[in-house]
């Protein structure tokens, strides 16, 4: 993912997950924009960059605790607003982790060596050397009168 549009893309995904889970039924059952909100944090920790995918949680976290737990945009911090931000932080941590791990395995130096490539050809271009014929028509001609 681009570098400069994770944290943007991440937060329009964290909202169209509400929006899904909310018409599937989550003001009576948070879990279902939780697990969705969970979701959309752990790619992008595992697509984006650390600081992207730490704005996207905390922009989830406040999505969860003030839409679908307090219906009015109030955030609030009580047991289940807890609950989400611990599992909302372990998708982050697990995306990280994940992410690391796998960019670590693209970047492992590879020892293999390899032969110079570069093959030097010898000159196919042969060069003769002058005759006495062509030393006599060259002296005759290049002599002044």
């Amino acid at each position: 993912m681009t570098q400069g549009f994770g944290f943007p893309f991440g937060c329009v995904a964290a909202v169209a997950a509400v929006i899904a889970a909310d018409l599937a039924g989550a003001t009576a059952h948070p879990w279902y924009a939780l697990v969705t909100l969970a979701a959309v944090v752990l790619t992008f920790a595992h697509r984006g960059s650390p600081a992207s995918a730490t704005g996207v949680a905390v922009v989830a976290w406040a999505l969860h605790t003030g839409f679908v737990l307090n219906r009015f945009g109030e955030l609030r911090f009580d047991h289940a607003s807890g609950l989400a931000a611990v599992v909302l932080a372990t998708a982050l941590l697990t995306g990280t982790l994940a992410h690391t791990v796998s960019t670590r395995r693209t970047r492992e130096p590879t020892l293999q060596v390899r032969e110079p490539t570069l093959q030097v050809r010898k000159p196919t271009l042969r060069v003769r050397r002058p005759t006495v014929r062509v030393r006599e028509f060259a002296g005759r001609v290049l002599r002044a009168p």
